[in-house]
């Protein structure tokens, strides 16, 4: 791809990002293209129907939240990494679950979260889970994948408390309670 072609790409991802993080999943793709500050026939040249937009910007959004999950994972503090790294699951997961629903909607096959970024999540969140461990704030017999779906559980709770955000903080700190040694 010519570098001019790769950034109107990335002005897309980034625009279409924006837009329907403030306007949802459903707007339309000519403010996706307003936004970018290009054409729609840009948008649909890399994009060639709405639900590979979506796609594109889950894959991407996902991507980055492995690299955040890393970077977590390395933190001084594991306590405080470890419960603000799933306070942000919680936020990340639910704009996920928008696009996901808007794909299903559309009749897509809903992806799969991309086996190196899964992987890469499951192992930053491995490391951040021993780490809390090791330093006592985080029970000895939760492992991982009790941990990931206790997350995808919490994340559809927070999702379902909508914008009051002290019924999220609350509904989250329960869960994180109960994550805590006895």
């Amino acid at each position: 791809m010519r570098a001019d072609a790769r950034r109107n790409r990335a002005r897309v991802l980034a625009a279409a990002e924006t837009v329907f993080a403030a306007k949802g999943t459903g707007a339309p793709t000519e403010e996706v293209a307003r936004e970018a500050g290009v054409g729609i026939g840009t948008v649909f040249r890399h994009f060639p129907t709405k639900e590979a937009l979506l796609e594109a910007v889950l894959a991407d959004r996902m991507r980055r939240f492995a690299e955040e999950a890393q970077s977590f994972a390395a933190a001084a503090d594991p306590e405080s990494a470890f419960f603000v790294f799933l306070a942000r699951w919680a936020d990340v997961s639910a704009a996920k679950n928008a696009y996901t629903d808007a794909l299903a909607a559309a009749g897509a096959e809903v992806p799969r979260l991309a086996a190196d970024v899964g992987a890469k999540v499951r192992d930053a969140l491995g490391a951040l889970l021993s780490r809390a461990q090791q330093a006592g704030a985080v029970r000895e017999d939760v492992g991982v994948a009790e941990l990931i779906a206790l997350m995808v559980g919490a994340s559809r709770a927070a999702e379902y408390v909508g914008d009051d955000a002290g019924l999220r903080t609350r509904t989250l700190g329960i869960v994180f309670d109960g994550l805590r040694p006895r």
